[in-house]
């Protein structure tokens, strides 16, 4: 099987899967014990933490674990409904975002709050004169994610962070797409939260990672022990932590060479695909997309269709989260493509594993089926 569906999710490490057998089998104890069994996983999970730490470039304190991209965001945008209320209500957003952030908006606003979905453009860009017009003294926060899980668009972080900084007013981002895939600087971005997903860079499911800025207020949304700084509580996944770490480690390690090489692989792909069927139409920027996502459409051809054809390719049409739907996506609805255009539309995502004879040989896949149909 050809995968090509890395922004689903993403194969386990061998090594990441060697570091949680080793957790497992003997850091097996509970992090909050004080004895000596108990120290040893305690060791094994803030070794973690300092390693996902330095992949962003954040302090260690300021990493809390959680079960994923979901969970992250959500504890984020609730956490912080339940802080700034009722002498704050008012959310800004994109009309792009993952379901994990559009949903609990959609619940802020059944509770009174309210929200702005701000628009993008057509390459899927936030509008940053909408962004800054639409905050009012009412404002608490702006969540709009790093890249989008569905083109791989890189939206303009650094510039919100300053319309943000100028209004006193906290930047969430969801940037479960892009760490591990392109440098990502908590730092440089100006964010205050900002949300990892473990099964996105080699890490297994189940694991995640919140940042979230010194000095920042974030609200818990359950009750328990103290663990994770008093903001979420239950027994510390040590496994799952050590794998997110190790993952962290090794990503980091090899992160410019994976950008250069995936991209010229993506590039060889879409060139090949062009050829193919010269009435392909691209979605987003070349040069503002993740450098291993190709987002394209078949004009009058179904996706589902297409990819039916081809037992051997594991690919998606659109958002994975909705591969079963035949409706236009949200995303590409907000960018204005048409809907012959977004029910053509499939989504091809590369990553560590992907090769170049893996690429030639879904390019003679798609070859096939399309002249089939």
């Amino acid at each position: 099987m050809i995968y090509l569906d890395y922004n689903a999710t993403t194969p386990v490490d061998e090594s990441v899967v060697q570091a949680m057998r080793k957790a497992m089998l003997e850091n097996w104890g509970n992090p909050s014990s004080g004895h000596a069994i108990g120290k040893k996983a305690k060791i094994a999970y803030e070794k973690a933490r300092k390693q996902i730490a330095s992949l962003i470039t954040s302090e260690s304190s300021e990493i809390i674990f959680t079960s994923g991209g979901t969970e992250s965001n959500n504890l984020v945008l609730l956490g912080l409904a339940l802080h700034f209320a009722p002498h704050k209500n008012h959310i800004i957003t994109s009309k792009i975002e993952h379901p994990s952030v559009i949903n609990p908006c959609l619940n802020l606003l059944e509770q009174g709050f309210k929200v702005s979905f701000i628009s993008v453009d057509k390459y899927g860009i936030v509008d940053l004169n909408e962004l800054e017009d639409a905050i009012t003294d009412q404002t608490f926060l702006v969540s709009v994610m790093l890249a989008n899980n569905e083109t791989g668009a890189l939206q303009p972080i650094k510039e919100i962070a300053e319309i943000c900084s100028r209004h006193q007013v906290l930047l969430h981002s969801d940037a479960a797409q892009a760490v591990g895939k392109v440098a990502v600087d908590v730092k440089e971005l100006g964010v205050d939260y900002l949300t990892i997903a473990g099964h996105k860079l080699y890490a297994p499911k189940g694991i995640g990672a919140l940042f979230v800025k010194q000095g920042r207020p974030i609200e818990k949304t359950m009750y328990g022990a103290g663990q994770e700084f008093d903001t979420r509580p239950g027994t510390e996944p040590v496994p799952g932590a050590v794998g997110l770490g190790e993952a962290a480690f090794l990503v980091k390690k090899d992160l410019a060479k994976e950008e250069t090489r995936q991209q010229a692989l993506r590039e060889r792909l879409f060139k090949g695909l062009k050829a193919i069927f010269p009435q392909i139409v691209r979605h987003g920027k070349a040069d503002n997309t993740l450098p291993n996502t190709l987002s394209i459409s078949f004009p009058g051809i179904a996706a589902s269709d297409l990819l039916a054809k081809m037992d051997g390719l594991c690919a998606s049409t659109g958002a994975a989260c909705h591969d079963q739907s035949m409706a236009v996506s949200h995303v590409l609805a907000a960018m204005g493509v048409s809907k012959e255009v977004a029910l053509g539309t499939v989504r091809l995502s590369l990553g560590r594993y992907t090769t170049e004879a893996e690429i030639d040989e879904a390019l003679r896949l798609f070859n096939s089926a399309i002249s089939s149909i």
